[in-house]
């Protein structure tokens, strides 16, 4: 996998031509998810089958661009919801929708902070 950027990660809900690449994704972040595409955070578009995705995030001096294209299968991405275009996921759930997982699993187990062992 890639290193992610520290900010947050946007989920476009909608399916997108993924005939776009980095400047027609990057017109899509600010029109359509109403986000800076400059910022340090992640957006994640998925094609209209759900077998490829892209994402882009700008990386101090030019944007990267990740495609991953599924030779059997499809992503488990959530359903399209006209009033909110995105959503904001944490870096283990994109773990989880990249290994063919649901973003939205029951049993995952909390984020511990380090601890002191005595």
């Amino acid at each position: 996998m890639f290193a992610l950027p520290g900010g947050p990660i946007y989920l476009a809900r909608a399916p997108v031509d993924l005939r776009k690449s980095i400047d027609g994704l990057s017109v899509l972040v600010s029109q359509v998810l109403q986000q800076d595409p400059f910022s340090r955070q992640l957006f994640i578009f998925i094609n209209r089958r759900r077998d490829k995705l892209k994402a882009l995030s700008w990386d101090q001096n030019g944007f990267v661009l990740y495609y991953k294209r599924l030779e059997r299968g499809r992503f488990p991405w959530p359903a399209i919801d006209a009033g909110q275009p995105a959503l904001v996921i944490e870096a283990r759930q994109l773990q989880w929708l990249l290994s063919g997982l649901s973003i939205e699993q029951r049993q995952a187990l909390p984020v511990v902070s380090a601890q002191v062992v005595a």
